[in-house]
């Protein structure tokens, strides 16, 4: 009888040579020089005010971080940065240090605009858009974390278009949320994407967020900041309604709507613009001036190009049948 044979030895594994992804090798690479091109045009903002208390007047100091967007020591960060601060000093990558004086602010988009002056010009951010972002994509936060200077936190585009409210009678609205490490120290500094392009304004207006980050889309800082540069404060026009969301395919296939795209009225304000011109509650605004809405950014969009008295055709939707109506939009009261 033949007894069974011993198990053999395992020899070695046969096979190339285990190695690190070279899709991994180009994202890092991807980021450092992404982080390059920007870190130089980010600032860090240091703030004092003179604080009235019962025992009183008392100094407070403030940190946070800017973008620099024009050579000419045109910077933007957040309003929440410089709120109340009487004296401004910003500090550039290579230690310089430069006074700010605030040009302009709006604490409704937590936006601000401050101004230094250089003898030389200065680096700039390269302007992207947030226009065509898409969750999922890498995000890149640069700022000055609790003033201990520049650092940089890594992440995604978890959504867009979300809206916070810091108060009952106070919403930021059209945010970017993602989760790259935003705090107070880095708020105001730059979101950008993989290829170093500014897509956003960071901000920390949700202090006990863990995990979230938020950020103010480029393209309505950039819009806000033309206003503040030009006439020193951000004037919006005003439809007269009171959003209720937006219609997306889903939307149009669980409602069987004749749409599929469009925001909700509702409802009106009493006498004001929408009111006086027929517009009623359901109503699916698609078009203004023939431009698609697709959502309410795009309405946003559209009304902010727009000034105080302009006429608008609005194209609506009102039970399965299109109408358009002349809106003369009024200044939003702030």
């Amino acid at each position: 009888q033949r007894r069974p044979a011993p198990p053999s030895t395992p020899g070695p594994v046969q096979g190339p040579t285990l190695t690190v992804p070279r899709a991994v090798e180009r994202e890092e690479s991807a980021i450092i020089k992404a982080v390059e091109k920007v870190r130089p045009a980010v600032v860090n903002i240091n703030t004092k005010a003179q604080v009235p208390t019962f025992f009183g007047v008392f100094p407070q100091q403030g940190a946070g971080s800017g973008v620099i967007v024009r050579s000419d020591g045109l910077i933007l960060t957040n309003f929440h940065v410089i709120q109340g601060a009487q004296d401004i000093t910003v500090t550039l990558l290579s230690g310089r240090e430069l006074p700010g004086r605030v040009v302009g602010s709006d604490r409704f988009t937590d936006l601000a605009v401050i101004k230094v002056e250089s003898d030389r010009p200065l680096p700039v951010a390269e302007r992207g858009t947030s226009g065509s972002l898409k969750v999922g994509q890498l995000t890149i936060a640069i700022g000055n974390p609790f003033g201990l200077g520049s650092s940089v936190t890594v992440g995604v585009v978890s959504a867009l278009n979300r809206s916070i409210a810091i108060s009952p009678d106070f919403v930021v609205e059209s945010l970017i949320q993602t989760d790259a490490a935003i705090n107070p120290g880095n708020s105001g500094g730059a979101l950008v994407d993989s290829a170093g392009r500014l897509i956003g304004i960071n901000t920390a207006i949700v202090r006990e967020a863990q995990g979230i980050g938020f950020a103010i889309p480029v393209d309505i800082a950039v819009a806000i900041m033309n206003q503040l540069v030009t006439g020193g404060r951000v004037v919006r026009p005003a439809l007269g309604i009171i959003i209720g969301g937006e219609i997306d395919p889903q939307l149009q296939q669980a409602y069987s709507l004749s749409v599929d795209h469009g925001v909700i009225v509702q409802g009106t304000q009493p006498g004001g613009p929408a009111a006086a011109a027929g517009i009623e509650a359901n109503d699916i605004i698609v078009t203004i001036n023939g431009q698609k809405v697709k959502g309410i950014n795009d309405l946003r969009r559209i009304l902010f190009e727009k000034q105080p008295g302009d006429r608008v055709q609005v194209e609506l939707v009102r039970n399965g049948r299109r109408m358009t109506v002349t809106v003369a939009l009024t200044e939003l009261r702030q």
